[in-house]
């Protein structure tokens, strides 16, 4: 038999060989790409060479690099926080329930500052008690314009402690907690300062300062004597460590316009915050990274609001990080969010939601099965065919108009289970950006990429969390207590958390005293370093 008898064809077999041919070219050009170059996602930190006995190697950020400066301003012109509300943005955007310009903004910051300039000497402390709210904006920038120095707690139980060791000058609260400030400075026997209520208007037997009084009395503006610099610091944030400590940190303006650039860079440019944006955060203004987000949305022109659940100052039980907490963020005047700063508890109950519903069709297994196929190919979307027959509508039954306009989603202050990412990505389709925060930083610590969906084995048989991915980019990380003989055998290195930076602030003792200025902050938290660069914190020590 020669050659051609084997070449021998028939009608069947060009059909065949041209299905063939057709599943193969089909199954390639239509497999999805993965939305960032897993080269991106091999190496995210740049370690050091050296590392001392007990230590890790000092870790940054691969984009920064060992040798690369720190970006301290998401703008050349930005150098103070009151930089953040920009007079070329004359488009009015919505804080909660009140719309404003930033021409505007910028006037009521300069009448309050003027006012309580009147009231207060310039050396004064300051303690805001307020949630969050407008007002608190408007207070926080109006202190630091005129350089006078503020105090904010992140929980109320450290009032009495703050009212002993450092008696302020002024009080700012609302009227819900004035009895307990009432109750509280005078079991300290503290009485020697000026009280300031939002919406206060009645009559009392003590002098009590109406805000809004304040703010009309500072119509005529009056000039800083003391015109606020980069460096200088203007307020003291106090919050409770894992095991019950108090903890007091000093903050400039650089940790601030710090905070904010880090924050910045949590979004690529294809889901970049712009004036278009509503931010929804369930972090307080009481703590630094929650201020900081505030004042990302302020630099940006976007809408902002918080959740009910960040109030810090209120009676009655904190409400449920919930799905319900989540909504409540429609109850505003603002446009529907884009982008939500959340909580693990948060993100855990959405997602539940979320499944119950999709499995109410019938395509659910079949449609998991395929977004879970894109997942592992490192794509993700909320426009497939999937989408428009199962998940799309359990969102929109849970979410509403929001399920059609948030585009990303933050992950911070708590540690997510690394076996809720999955579950997560998949029910929500968008980037979710998992980061790791503390509360002497006004931005994330650590932060993954927007697009790693990664599904990083575990080294315990036990659930981890989920990686929190690499240091920010302005931050630089090391592990302490290391185990030497582990780490020079290539396993990973695992120790407690050191961090510092321009957006980490500068720690105070319990006394008041401030410690040397960029030194190693103690987050108290347990972490390993994976081989690709990226953070796992394990827990507290």
């Amino acid at each position: 038999m020669t050659i051609s008898d084997y070449l021998v064809t028939d009608d069947l077999t060009v059909l065949l060989g041209f299905i063939g041919v057709s599943v193969f070219l089909l199954q390639n050009l239509y497999k999805p790409q993965p939305l960032v170059h897993p080269i991106l996602l091999g190496r995210q930190s740049d370690a050091g060479r050296v590392r001392n006995p007990g230590e890790s190697a000092v870790y940054r950020n691969y984009g920064t690099g060992l040798m690369g400066r720190f970006p301290v301003r998401p703008d050349k012109d930005v150098n103070v926080v009151t930089d953040f509300v920009k007079p070329e943005f004359d488009a009015p955007r919505t804080l909660w329930s009140t719309k404003i310009t930033n021409t505007q903004l910028k006037a009521r910051v300069s009448a309050f500052g003027s006012g309580i300039a009147k009231l207060v000497p310039e050396d004064s402390i300051v303690l805001i008690l307020l949630n969050d709210c407008i007002e608190f904006i408007i207070t926080d920038l109006a202190l630091s314009e005129q350089s006078i120095a503020s105090i904010t707690l992140s929980s109320p139980k450290l009032l009495a402690r703050v009212l002993e060791m450092h008696p302020p000058n002024a009080i700012i609260t609302d009227k819900t907690f004035l009895p307990h400030v009432l109750k509280a400075t005078s079991d300290a026997h503290e009485r020697n300062h000026a009280l300031i209520v939002v919406d206060w208007s009645q009559p009392s037997e003590i002098l009590i300062h109406s805000w809004n009084d304040i703010e009309s009395q500072g119509k005529v503006p009056q000039a800083p004597k003391n015109a606020p610099q980069p460096g200088s610091a203007y307020t003291v944030s106090f919050f409770e460590t894992p095991s019950g400590g108090v903890q007091c940190v000093q903050l400039s303006h650089e940790n601030f316009t710090s905070g904010v650039t880090a924050i910045k860079a949590l979004f690529p440019s294809t889901i970049n915050i712009s004036t278009l944006d509503t931010i929804v955060s369930s972090h307080s203004l009481s703590t630094p990274y929650g201020r900081a987000i505030a004042y990302a949305a302020l630099f940006e022109g976007a809408s902002f609001a918080t959740l009910p659940s960040t109030g810090t100052f209120h009676d009655g039980d904190t409400p449920a990080l919930d799905v319900a907490d989540i909504l409540s963020a429609t109850k505003f005047p603002i446009p529907s969010p884009t982008v939500l700063f959340l909580k693990p508890e948060h993100v855990q109950s959405l997602t539940s939601s979320v499944i119950d519903r999709a499995k109410k069709s019938f395509l659910f297994p079949l449609a998991w099965r395929h977004k879970f196929a894109s997942l592992t190919e490192g794509f993700v979307t909320k426009d497939s065919l999937w989408d428009r027959t199962v998940f799309g509508s359990a969102r929109e039954d849970v979410l509403g108009k929001m399920a059609d306009t948030v585009k990303a989603v933050v992950i911070s202050g708590g540690l997510l289970p690394s076996d809720a990412l999955v579950p997560a990505r998949l029910a929500l389709s968008i980037p979710l950006i998992n980061t790791y925060t503390h509360g002497s930083a006004t931005g994330p610590l650590f932060a993954t990429h927007a697009f790693d969906l990664q599904m990083l084995p575990s080294s315990s048989p036990a659930t981890e969390p989920a990686h929190v991915g690499a240091p920010s980019v302005n931050v630089e990380a090391k592990l302490i207590s290391v185990k030497d003989n582990v780490v020079e055998q290539g396993a990973d290195p695992i120790g407690e958390i050191l961090v510092r930076g321009p957006s980490v602030g500068n720690m105070l003792s319990a006394d008041g005293e401030a410690g040397e200025k960029n030194a190693w902050v103690h987050t108290g938290k347990t972490a390993r370093v994976m081989t690709n660069g990226a953070f796992k914190v394990l827990g507290s020590m």
